[in-house]
């Protein structure tokens, strides 16, 4: 890598994202930053304070309350990446359940909270040299990265990825229950007024419905090579 640069990758739920972006990131030296795993830890902070459940969303208790959310990477040399940790609490294995899963789309389409982690996200990418995926990190976050890929995947083989992790966390799950769960995220994603998900109009769009996780790496790892020696 000659010169270093941001590379931003979004694209829907389930497509691999944080799998690729942390592989590419350890590849080249580069920062990752997971934004899910912040709007993820958001979504338990509103759980675990009884703003949201499968009855009601008390937003406005949320939107209060977001002063006391003190989200932060830790570096765990073991793991090779950051966990999250909410209020110096490590939550990295407590937001990647369905149960959060099921209510973070709409924690996301919150702008009171998209405010507070854009902002954050940004600060954290002002050095350049970092990789972040997300929703709208090529269209909001950093809209001038020199590298944007945008990842998609059918919702059938977005969701048996899913439900095939899930299952090896020994979650109690069913293959319906995750597909109905990837299904809404894409509506909900796609349909909020605050930062949709939507393709950046330079972002290069990668669909891994029938690429190897090898195949996919070499030809982003590829792609952010090009992007560095060209500038």
């Amino acid at each position: 890598m000659s010169k270093k640069i941001t590379i931003a990758i979004d694209g829907f739920s389930s497509t691999g994202k944080s799998t690729l972006a942390k592989q590419l990131a350890k590849e080249i030296g580069y920062v990752y930053v997971d934004t899910g795993a912040m709007y993820r830890a958001v979504t338990f902070f509103a759980m675990q304070n009884g703003f949201v459940d499968n009855t009601k969303f008390d937003k406005e208790s949320l939107i209060n309350s977001l002063s006391h959310v003190n989200l932060k990477f830790v570096y765990n040399p073991d793991l090779g990446f950051g966990e999250m940790y909410l209020n110096d609490v490590n939550v990295e294995k407590e937001i990647r359940t369905i149960e959060v899963s099921n209510f973070v789309s709409k924690i996301a389409e919150v702008s009171q909270v998209r405010a507070k982690l854009v902002e954050q996200q940004k600060e954290m990418g002002k050095g350049k040299g970092i990789v972040m995926d997300g929703r709208d990190i090529g269209t909001v976050v950093f809209p001038d990265a020199e590298l944007k890929i945008f990842m998609t995947a059918s919702p059938e083989v977005r969701a048996k990825r899913r439900f095939d992790e899930l299952k090896e966390k020994g979650q109690n799950v069913t293959f319906d229950e995750v597909l109905k769960n990837v299904q809404e995220r894409d509506y909900i994603d796609t349909h909020r007024e605050d930062s949709p998900l939507v393709k950046a109009i330079d972002a290069i769009e990668i669909d891994n419905s029938n690429l190897s996780r090898e195949e996919q790496f070499q030809k982003v790892l590829q792609l952010a090579k090009i992007t560095s020696k060209s500038l």
